[in-house]
């Protein structure tokens, strides 16, 4: 038994988030925060591992762990990012970074023991892809791909391209998650189905596409989708991190139809507040009885 049901691996951010309209906030942000928020809502034992630069070291306070869950490693800058989206339904959007943090090494996760490694990346370049490898000798792997997408230029704009060392790394992850343009992104197609089932033969486990009207997740036997039921979408930012995070934790405890109802309505009341999950299972339970039954 391992002392931690996930360890979560990603840089945290300060997001400068401008809408639609115009209006612009700060938040401190990252998949990381997002993360793990969700998964200890629901009542899992998480450690977040993240590099930030000592002058940044406020950011720490944003994640909804204990604080002997969060490792922070001193990093020579921060990850900042600027999103500008372009849609009320936050669906278009242009990211551009402005400070990005030192890259995670296989060293860094050696000291460490879970269940699932969650590699949650923000740019291409965070994790070296050996240590997918590696932490796949010492538990389940579960990656997010926009980590492996989404490429950073000099001058901090930032471009989708398909990751080219994907058939030699999929075979070793559990759990992959994707979103609706990441996945045509990776396999050419945008039927979300067809898309989950190429990704699973390329050889990942399950397979989890977001969109911004249903989770899918794919095993290779079974296929369900699960709808979001948001009322409104101020937190918008972090819904994918939010969703696979109390996916893949529950999923160790549950089947796949019911961790997908979990995290779907996770994310759903998640949406209506900005920031990382501050809920608790009860809120998550009540949702699901208010919203899915």
């Amino acid at each position: 038994m391992s002392n931690y049901r996930s360890l979560i691996i990603g840089h945290t951010t300060v997001d400068r988030n401008t809408d639609h309209l115009g209006n612009t906030v700060e938040i401190v942000g990252g998949a990381v925060v997002y993360s793990s928020a969700s998964a200890y809502a629901l009542g899992h034992n998480v450690l977040a591992l993240t590099k930030i630069a000592k002058k940044d070291l406020s950011r720490l306070e944003q994640f909804t762990l204990p604080k002997e869950n969060v490792v922070c490693i001193d990093s020579e800058k921060s990850t900042d990012m600027v999103n500008i989206y372009f849609t009320a339904d936050k669906e278009r959007r242009e990211c551009s970074c402005t400070s990005r943090g030192d890259a995670f090494t296989k060293a860094d996760i050696e000291p460490f023991e879970a269940d699932i490694f969650h590699f949650a990346g923000l740019i291409y370049g965070d994790f070296d892809t050996e240590m997918i490898k590696y932490a796949s000798t010492k538990g389940k792997v579960a990656v997010d791909v926009q980590g492996f997408l989404r490429h950073a230029n000099d001058d901090g704009s930032m471009f989708f391209e398909d990751w080219k060392d994907k058939k030699e790394i999929l075979p070793y992850i559990t759990y992959l998650k994707t979103d609706a343009a990441e996945a045509e992104i990776l396999t050419g197609t945008d039927d979300r189905i067809e898309a989950a089932k190429i990704l699973h033969s390329w050889g990942a486990d399950e397979i989890m596409i977001t969109h911004n009207t249903e989770v899918l997740v794919y095993n290779g036997e079974e296929l369900y989708t699960c709808p979001i039921k948001s009322r409104n979408l101020s937190g918008r930012t972090g819904r994918g991190d939010t969703t696979f995070a109390a996916y893949i934790n529950e999923r160790q405890i549950s089947s796949m139809k019911e961790a997908l109802l979990m995290a779907t309505a996770t994310v759903s009341l998640k949406m209506e507040t900005p920031g990382p999950f501050k809920g608790s299972k009860a809120d998550i339970e009540k949702y699901i009885s208010d919203f899915y039954n």
